[in-house]
């Protein structure tokens, strides 16, 4: 299997350095693996088409559940599990390409997701984007994650 989709490669899903570095199996599951294949039709390749072509890099894509453990993210992570449904971008610091804000922004206002949000950064810019979508069963959540007394919260996206 090489692609997910026109843009995305099936090494680009799974890669994680953490993973290679622990020697972490990062492989999706045939539901898995469907649910990334919806999630880059529905909502990467549509962003990507609207923003020009532009390339869109994934900063974290599929984690199996030992590399969630690993790297500390939530027990309910919609990357990994039975679902493989989120995908984190971030375009900062390369040229030439829309913003993470230009991203997030293209996302909430056009495309169908269940959740959207706005992770750390500033105001004028999140320092990635995390969106997910469930066929059928879409939250349209949108959220703006912050650092409170070295936690991470999560509060309803003002715009």
């Amino acid at each position: 299997m090489s692609r997910i989709s026109d843009h995305i490669t099936y090494k680009e899903a799974t890669n994680s350095y953490t993973a290679k570095r622990k020697g972490i199996e990062n492989k999706p599951n045939d539901l898995q693996l469907r649910n990334m294949r919806l999630l880059a039709e529905v909502i990467f390749e549509p962003l990507r088409k609207a923003l020009g072509g532009s390339p869109i890099y994934i900063a974290s894509f599929f984690r199996s559940e030992k590399l969630n453990e690993e790297i500390g993210g939530a027990d309910n992570s919609q990357h990994m599990a039975n679902e493989g449904a989120a995908i984190d971008l971030d375009n900062d610091g390369y040229k030439g390409v829309p913003n993470n804000k230009e991203i997030f922004d293209y996302i909430k206002d056009n495309l169908p997701f269940d959740q959207l949000i706005y992770e750390f950064g500033t105001d004028e810019n999140p320092g990635w984007v995390h969106v997910s979508y469930n066929i059928g069963n879409n939250r349209n959540q949108i959220l703006r994650a912050k650092k409170v007394n070295d936690k991470t919260i999560y509060e309803e996206y003002a715009q």
